[in-house]
């Protein structure tokens, strides 16, 4: 998840979830579902401590692919394709009933940052942690892979698993592990109705979900600004043209855009991450480069605020007498966006496996990005959070931190959760 600073101020109103009869699965299939996550539980305890202490960075995650592969191998499924977009793993488990076709998607990857907690099951890789809880995703998809096979007889349909590498994005700049596995033909073989995915936040209490209809977190956009002036001697300045001013007056120009050109019921983000030009104290510089981010939560928020950005930066820049560059890849995350429909339709359930609706949560839309977005543009899907902060335990650190951790207690009810949600869908008339 993308970037790292998710800020809850407060919780929206849900649509009215309805009744245990709008739930589609049959008690006894919920019955047994919870009985299973739970007895589940130390082996997702195992499975995430030993990830966690072998961290891999994005599309190295060899170890975890290959732990993946044989755990789904030894339970039955019927295909499980390896390398899937660098280092992906696909699974598909076909159930004994004809029926749709539901994805659920688990990403692998771990951060460059130190960890810093005295744990069992520190990281035993310097400076590589999991801290956005990417390898508790990887068991609880491998503990839904163990429920749903288990019980395939019953299932009306088919599940395809999507163990994903490189949320974070690329080490090395190129695609992310989302669009870098639809590249590779991640749906060449059953093509899912659904997608269903989530995600820890410590920011929610352990035995709580967090759902969101519609968006639930922004898109994300990179953007890179090269302004170009003239080199000279640092004591005769009015010899050249001087970037280093101009790019103040473009960093703070750029912060207009959100508090005086937006509408500010539309809550969108640009921020400068990096500034670098020059090379001595005593030399003005040829060029100063600028690095940022753009962050919306509607579908024609990047072209927007892109608009406005490159209005200001030629403003700025021709009243001085620079020249720019700008760049803004193609290769940003949408909004991640969960289709009315089919987040309406599964609140019942998700209520069901977290004792009621109180349970069930609605977080602002978050300003962090997620790459499981690209694969809301292929079919609806259904995105929600995983509430593993404890503060009675003091496990209160956020995700990209050095310090995060999770309530393993946690792990169960994600099984519960992910297994509910798409066999819910699988049973949906």
């Amino acid at each position: 998840m993308r970037p790292f600073v998710l800020l809850l101020t407060g919780l929206l109103a849900l649509p009215a979830v309805a009744d245990a009869q709008d739930i589609a699965l049959p008690p006894a299939v919920r019955q047994r579902l919870a009985a299973q996550a739970t007895s589940l539980a130390p082996r997702l305890v195992e499975t995430r401590r030993d990830i966690h202490r072998h961290p891999e960075l994005g599309f190295r995650e060899t170890r975890t692919a290959a732990l993946i592969a044989e755990r789904l191998r030894s339970l039955g499924f019927d295909e499980v394709r390896e390398r899937v977009g660098v280092t992906g793993v696909v699974a598909v488990l076909k159930g004994g009933r004809p029926g749709k076709v539901v994805a659920i998607r688990a990403d692998m990857d771990a951060l460059p940052i130190p960890e810093l907690i005295d744990v069992p099951y520190k990281s035993t890789v310097p400076n590589v942690k999991h801290a956005c809880g990417h390898d508790g995703h990887v068991s609880i998809g491998l503990g839904v892979a163990e429920v749903l096979a288990s019980m395939r007889a019953e299932i009306p349909g088919t599940v395809v698993f999507l163990f994903q590498p490189a949320e974070e994005g690329d080490p090395d700049g190129g695609l992310s592990g989302a669009q870098r596995m639809l590249d590779a033909g991640v749906f060449a073989g059953p093509v899912p109705t659904a997608v269903f995915g989530l995600h820890v936040l410590p920011t929610l209490q352990v035995g709580t979900l967090g759902v969101n209809v519609g968006a639930a977190m922004a898109s994300s956009n990179r953007f890179t600004i090269t302004i170009t002036g003239k080199k000279t001697h640092a004591a005769y300045p009015h010899t050249g043209i001087d970037p280093v001013p101009v790019a103040a007056q473009v960093v703070s120009v750029l912060q207009t855009i959100p508090s005086r050109m937006n509408n500010a019921a539309e809550p969108i983000v640009v921020s400068v991450g990096t500034i670098n030009g020059g090379n001595r104290f005593n030399i003005i510089a040829d060029s100063v480069t600028l690095t940022g981010t753009v962050r919306t939560l509607s579908k024609d928020g990047p072209a927007r605020v892109r608009a406005w950005m490159e209005r200001a930066v030629k403003g700025v820049t021709d009243a001085s007498g620079a020249t720019y560059t700008f760049d803004w890849p193609t290769s940003g995350n949408p909004v991640t966006f969960n289709e009315e429909t089919l987040a309406a339709a599964s609140l019942p359930v998700l209520a069901d496996v977290v004792g009621g609706r109180a349970n069930i949560l609605s977080p602002p839309p978050q300003m962090g990005a997620e790459d499981f977005a690209l694969y809301q543009q292929k079919m609806p899907g259904l995105f929600f959070f995983l509430g593993v902060g404890n503060t009675a335990r003091n496990i209160t650190a956020m995700i990209h931190t050095e310090y995060f951790d999770m309530d393993e207690a946690a792990l169960p009810i994600g099984v519960r959760a992910l297994s509910s949600v798409a066999l819910d869908c699988l049973y949906r008339k």
